[in-house]
């Protein structure tokens, strides 16, 4: 064997022996954590005051070999047999069918809506008392059900609280098993959660109110086109010109081929932008009362069949439907703005929107008039700009400020009479 070859294979045994203590810990890092998967979920019966008790019964049988003390073995002792008694009631199989209903699943704020949580025996055997849980919102409903025999069913009835403007989430429903002192908990999960949409308060307002647009075809608009339905001048012909526009009468008597020209006509579409920003509000109700403003402007704008985008600063609601417009603002809630101001956040917003023939833009009190000419400043002279400026309790007002059509609601019942007059 040459020296070469030699020197080889002492290289390959220097890196086994290398290799084999990082393989050795990767097997046992691998091990180590399937056998914590297999444990964790029993040790998750244990509670915090299980977990207080052993360390209490551990401690106390530690000082009783040390000391010797008779009087901690004897608390030790206690407390392990108390953990091995709770432990007994961790023990079984349940058969339930539960079932968790929301009847309505869409209210407005201050209805009553009720919900069900109907729970069977599907098995073949009778099954001991249990407590259920249900999470309702930030509440937690509990309900002590009975022994059950086979195929009995026990129906357990709740309220729910629909007093805010909120998307309430119930469940999911679970069993509780274990002692009565609380040292062992076991929890099995029997259903999944249920929203419950409590819409905000809308007023009705008079068809086509709201988006400020009477005509059916749209608005005309001072830019001209070659293209459209409302009839503005003539013009001589240019190659290129589509023939179907030419006015042969006109062009007989002149001579010279002249075609139609027209003004641009849009069809009505309004953009609502509602900001969420928490410093332009004085209170929760100022916030609560520009939520309803927006949900019932944008109610009847989806209701005339007009094209509609409500943008905010998280999100932009969903208008191919009422019923999906107002399901988006119950999650609406007081943010602080990542936008400097409130022309960044609308140029923003709107970028990517078609142009809109109204523009609106709802905010609180304490709100800026500079912000809202800001906001303006974003869309064309052929746009309608409106500001409403939501103050609890101020009398209805309407103005105009820089070409600017100014509203101060501070009821609800006020919106309807400003629309009208904003409209004329």
């Amino acid at each position: 064997m040459t020296t070469a070859t030699a020197a080889s294979f002492v290289g390959d045994d220097t890196l086994d022996s290398r290799s084999a203590p990082r393989r050795a810990a990767a097997i046992a890092r691998a091990l180590l954590s399937a056998g914590w998967r297999v444990v964790a979920p029993r040790l998750g019966v244990v509670s915090s005051i299980g977990w207080l008790v052993l360390a209490v019964a551990a401690v106390s049988l530690l000082l009783s070999l040390v000391l010797g003390w008779q009087e901690f073995f004897f608390l030790g002792a206690a407390l392990l047999a108390a953990m091995i008694g709770a432990s007994a009631f961790a023990f079984g199989r349940s058969t339930y069918r539960v079932e968790v209903e929301l009847t309505p699943r869409r209210v407005v704020a201050g209805d009553k809506a009720l919900g069900k949580m109907l729970v069977t025996n599907n098995g073949a055997k009778r099954l001991l008392p249990t407590r259920f849980e249900l999470p309702v919102g930030a509440g937690l409903a509990e309900f002590a059900i009975p022994t059950l025999a086979p195929n009995a069913e026990q129906e357990e009835l709740f309220a729910v609280p629909t007093e805010r403007r909120a998307v309430i989430v119930a469940g999911p429903a679970i069993s509780v098993r274990g002692d009565q002192v609380g040292l062992i908990r076991r929890v099995v999960k029997w259903t999944q959660s249920l929203e419950l949409f409590v819409h905000p308060v809308t007023t009705r307002l008079a068809p086509s109110q709201a988006g400020l647009v009477r005509d059916l075809e749209g608005q005309v608009s001072k830019k001209i086109t070659d293209s459209d339905i409302s009839f503005h001048a003539l013009r001589a012909y240019v190659p290129g010109d589509d023939r179907r526009y030419v006015h042969w009468r006109t062009s007989a008597r002149t001579g010279q081929l002249m075609v139609r020209q027209f003004e641009e006509t849009r069809r009505s579409q309004l953009t609502i932008i509602h900001s969420t920003d928490g410093s332009y509000y004085a209170s929760d109700d100022e916030f609560e009362l520009a939520v309803s403003v927006t949900a019932s402007i944008a109610a009847q704008v989806i209701r005339d069949a007009t094209e509609l985008d409500v943008v905010t600063e998280r999100r932009a609601l969903h208008t191919h439907s009422v019923s999906a417009m107002l399901d988006d603002s119950c999650r609406l809630e007081p943010i602080r703005s990542p936008y400097k101001t409130a022309r960044d956040f609308a140029r923003d917003a709107t970028k990517r929107l078609p142009a809109p023939s109204v523009a609106m833009m709802v905010a609180g009190s304490r709100i800026k008039t500079a912000e809202f000419r800001s906001v303006r400043s974003l869309f064309s002279t052929d746009t309608i700009g409106l500001a409403i400026r939501v103050e609890t309790g101020a009398a209805p007002k309407l103005g105009v400020v820089s070409g600017m059509t100014m509203v101060t609601v501070g009821e609800l019942s006020d919106l309807s009479a400003l629309l009208k007059r904003a409209g004329a």
